[in-house]
């Protein structure tokens, strides 16, 4: 009995250690891709997206209507690279992330910061799949608001 009881202790931390990594793997991209906006470095940002990634933003247009954006990784790669260093800055906080084998979502409130002025709050929504290559954004979407933020 006493042998039964300090395998599945062994087996249930050892679980539980898999799942840290994991999970620190994900946050990992994720922060990547913010160290990427920050340092405007665009060979970084678009290695923390999958090749067939989809990026899209939910807005309010002139009308008060809601829309997608969508947007392209290398697009937005090229933008954040003509930026100079430090212009972007998106502070996120990691509230949930839960991860099925090869599939992880991260859903984190965020604070953007442009220039080192408030600009925006919101929520980014990421699905990231486990590549070859380790953890990869596919699917990236995101709310923008300039009320109700901290």
């Amino acid at each position: 009995m006493k042998l039964f009881l300090i395998s599945l202790t062994i087996i249930f931390f050892s679980n539980t250690v898999k799942c840290q990594t994991a999970e620190n793997a994900v946050k990992a991209t994720v922060n990547n891709l913010f160290f990427a906006m920050k340092n405007a470095d665009a060979k970084l940002l678009i290695s923390c997206f999958a090749d067939s990634a989809v990026l899209q933003t939910i807005l309010k247009n002139k009308e008060g209507r809601i829309i997608v954006k969508n947007e392209q990784v290398n697009e937005f790669a090229a933008f954040t690279g003509s930026q100079p260093k430090n212009m972007a800055d998106e502070r996120v906080v990691f509230e949930t992330i839960k991860i099925d084998g090869p599939l992880a979502m991260v859903w984190a409130p965020y604070d953007f910061y442009f220039d080192g002025k408030f600009s925006h709050c919101g929520v980014d929504a990421f699905q990231l799949v486990n590549t070859a290559e380790g953890w990869k954004i596919q699917y990236l979407i995101d709310t923008r608001r300039k009320t109700g933020c901290k």
